[in-house]
C-alpha cells in the first residue's frame, strides 16, 4: 500500500433517530464521537477528511477537510463520490470510508479490507459504508448517482464487485453504530469499559 491511503469520514447524516443532532458530534463520554473514528483512522492512514454538508464550521476543531457532496440529497453514495474526486487528486487508488457514527471500528479495518474493493461484514450484516473503494469506481457511482431511484450504497457496492470482509462481532461489534439515544447510552457504556 503505498502513495497517499486517505479515509473519508461520512458526517452528513439527518440524524432524525437523535432529534436532528450531529451524530458524530454527540459526547462520548467527554469527547465527539468523532475523535473517536479519527483516532481509529490515523494510525492507519495518510490523511483524513469529513464529508458533510451544511456549515463546515462545525467540524472546525478537528482541524481535517470537509467535502461537500456535489450532488446534494443524495445520501452517502454521494459523499463517497466526493471522497473519491477528493481521493484521486490526491493520487490515491483507493479510499476508506466510515461513518462518523461507529466510535468501535478496529485499528486493523484499513489492512483487512485491502486490496479493493472490499466491506466489512460483522455478525451477518453488510457494512457497505465500512469499505475501501477503488479510485477508478469514480465513473459508475456518478452514473448511479444520476439514475432515478438507484443510489442506494448496497447496489452500488454490488455493482463494483465489493468482497465482503468478516470481522468478529464478539465480545463487541465493531461496527455498532449510534442511531439512538439508547445507542449513545450502550456506547458510553462500552467506551467506559474499555471496548475498542
Amino acid at each position: 500500500m503505498n502513495g497517499p491511503r486517505p479515509a473519508l469520514v461520512l458526517a452528513g447524516g439527518a440524524g432524525r433517530r437523535m432529534g436532528g443532532l450531529d451524530k458524530p458530534l454527540l459526547d462520548l463520554n467527554g469527547h465527539p464521537l468523532l475523535a473517536r473514528v479519527i483516532a481509529a483512522l490515523r494510525p492507519q492512514v495518510t490523511v483524513i477528511a469529513i464529508s458533510a454538508n451544511g456549515d463546515p464550521a462545525r467540524f472546525a476543531p478537528f482541524g481535517l477537510p470537509v467535502l461537500r457532496d456535489e450532488l446534494a440529497g443524495q445520501g452517502p453514495l454521494a459523499g463517497v463520490a466526493a471522497g473519491l474526486d477528493w481521493a484521486a487528486g490526491l493520487g490515491a487508488d483507493a479510499l476508506l470510508t466510515v461513518p462518523g457514527d461507529t466510535p468501535f471500528i478496529p485499528t486493523e479495518l484499513a489492512a483487512a479490507l485491502h486490496p479493493p474493493p472490499a466491506c466489512a461484514v460483522s455478525a451477518g450484516r453488510v457494512h457497505h459504508l465500512v469499505a475501501l473503494w477503488p479510485v477508478a469506481s469514480r465513473p459508475l457511482l456518478q452514473a448511479i448517482l444520476t439514475t432515478p431511484g438507484s443510489r442506494a450504497v448496497a447496489r452500488a457496492s454490488d455493482q463494483i464487485g465489493m468482497r465482503r470482509v468478516e470481522f468478529p462481532a464478539a465480545p463487541c461489534d465493531p461496527f455498532f453504530n449510534v442511531n439512538t439515544p439508547a445507542d449513545l447510552a450502550r456506547a458510553r457504556r462500552r467506551a467506559r469499559e474499555g471496548a475498542t
